[in-house]
């Protein structure tokens, strides 16, 4: 199944909250001659627009495609939430690779929050970059083990912008009866995820990138790439279509698995918004299908939430997203969801992406697992370094382990539906 077609006319933005609230650019032209350039970027999502942005600022001669638009995937569907560190602790970073790469990786990972606020800030103001990401708990346990973590980084990686909060501390904040405490990001932040990535592209543009939208990429040959209207012949290639186009690189393929999540966007709450958060932060829980959301500017609840076990998304997008939404807020419940709307993206099985080079001057990068608003970005600047021979960033990231799926791609998903099934099972009998 190709997941460009599965759930999106193509060339046109989801239905949703975000798409409303962003001035979007005029679409560009496809590709329908050859090119030749220094640089081809596949993917129009934060990897690639990073990537062209600093690989053009730095001299270099850069085409990007896309199959669709400029942030037209998780880029511009996301819950907006821009998170500290990986998706594993530092802890587990450090039993599997040691001390000092995990320092290593830390300091890296806070380069990416400094680096997504001054993108944001110098090229898409509009989209709001807030600081402050809780995390809830359902369960005690959960929050003990969050708040030694939080000791554990201010300890050992002087990060003392991580705030324990007790269940009734976090109930002061985020008004859901379900939650038994957590903690507060202060250096994490929010932002609306597709004004973002216009702005990036604007920045693209301005640098001097060529874009060619609905142009898919059907190959790489060496260094050129294959597209439904020509090709790009190039010195480099940089790949980052994360859940979408992993048939290019058979290796991204076999460690990197596309999913689906939906997010539903209320009518504006108006004075009830107390009733559910009461700082301007985003939240995300505990649960394995994560719960997440945030207020809009015109305070709407964006909540993203539910589970898909196939590519394709469900008829009743809002139906799926209500009902964990009225299991965190139950006084929420017939609440007038205005959008709904789902999007793909990428997990890998240790939950940390896959930086890799597939073949000779081909690099790729997918598989960010919940926290690539932050990452993404860094993680093409890392690329259009190495492409220009700095080498350092993404020697680094490519140590981060990324195994691959038992069965290779036709068996992503049965195992993803198993262990989702098996957390479903886990979290109604409360364990």
């Amino acid at each position: 199944m190709n997941l460009l077609d599965a759930n999106d006319r193509r060339g046109c933005y989801p239905d949703g909250w975000y798409a409303d609230t962003a001035d979007k650019l005029p679409a560009f032209d496809a590709l329908t001659s050859d090119q030749r350039a220094d640089l081809c970027v596949i993917g129009g999502g934060y990897t690639g627009l990073s990537a062209a942005l600093h690989a053009a600022q730095a001299g270099l001669d850069v085409v990007l495609i896309d199959a669709q638009r400029v942030g037209f995937g998780a880029s511009g569907r996301n819950g907006g939430q821009v998170q500290s560190g990986f998706n594993t602790s530092q802890q587990a970073l450090e039993k599997l690779l040691g001390k000092d790469d995990a320092i290593k990786l830390w300091a890296m990972s806070q380069g990416a929050m400094s680096l997504t606020k001054k993108l944001c800030a110098t090229y898409a103001p509009e989209a709001r970059f807030t600081n402050g990401i809780a995390h809830a708990n359902w369960h005690a346990g959960e929050t003990v083990t969050d708040h030694a973590n939080a000791a554990y980084l201010a300890e050992h990686y002087s990060y003392g912008d991580l705030e324990p909060l007790s269940q009734e501390a976090l109930y002061d904040i985020v008004r859901s009866p379900v939650y038994q405490g957590g903690t507060l990001d202060h250096g994490a932040g929010h932002l609306h995820p597709l004004r973002y990535a216009l702005g990036l592209a604007r920045a693209c543009v301005a640098a001097g990138v060529r874009i060619f939208e609905t142009t898919r990429a059907l190959g790489i040959d060496g260094t050129t790439v294959r597209c439904d209207g020509g090709r790009v012949v190039a010195t480099h290639v940089i790949q980052a279509t994360n859940g979408y186009g992993t048939e290019l690189s058979r290796d991204t393929a076999t460690r990197v698995m596309p999913i689906n999540n939906f997010i539903a966007a209320t009518a504006p709450l108006g004075a009830r918004t107390i009733d559910v958060l009461r700082r301007d932060i985003a939240v995300s829980d505990s649960k394995f299908v994560v719960n997440y959301y945030r207020l809009s500017e015109d305070g709407r609840l964006l909540f993203g939430g539910g589970e898909s076990y196939g590519y394709t998304f469900p008829t009743d997008i809002a139906a799926v997203v209500r009902k964990p939404m009225a299991q965190v807020f139950p006084h929420l419940k017939g609440v007038e969801i205005t959008h709904a709307w789902g999007g793909t993206l990428a997990i890998t099985r240790s939950r940390l992406p896959s930086i890799s080079r597939p073949q000779p001057g081909v690099l790729a990068a997918a598989g960010y697992s919940g926290h690539g608003v932050a990452l993404a970005g860094f993680t093409g600047k890392v690329l259009a370094d190495a492409v220009r021979g700095d080498t350092d960033g993404f020697d680094a990231l490519s140590k981060l382990p990324c195994a691959k799926f038992p069965g290779g791609p036709a068996f992503r998903a049965p195992l993803l539906a198993l262990a989702m099934t098996w957390f479903a099972t886990r979290d109604k009998l409360g364990l």
